[in-house]
């Protein structure tokens, strides 16, 4: 989990485009004022392939992440091999 954590707080908040696996994304990164929350939303750029989840950060400070209809793995895998266009950071 530490280093998915560190690969998606390299990401940059807001939309941004960039690759995966040979694959175009567009990447909308949307953090909750409080920062418990982040979601993030990818869209293979014209292809079918989505990537969907949150993650939450407890009243202790664990993170939990909840990915939308599909396996925590593919959602580990995306952020650890997605490359953004824009370098950023989503502190």
């Amino acid at each position: 989990m530490d280093e998915f954590l560190a690969a998606l707080a390299m990401l940059p908040v807001g939309y941004g485009e960039g690759c995966f696996a040979g694959r175009r994304y567009g990447v909308t990164l949307a953090a909750a004022p409080d920062g418990r929350r982040l979601r993030l939303f990818g869209e293979e750029l014209g292809g079918p392939d989505r990537i969907s989840f949150n993650l939450y950060r407890l009243g202790d400070g664990t993170p939990r992440l909840k990915p939308c209809e599909m396996p925590a793995a593919k959602v580990v895998a995306f952020v650890l091999g997605y490359r953004p266009d824009r370098p950023g950071g989503a502190s």
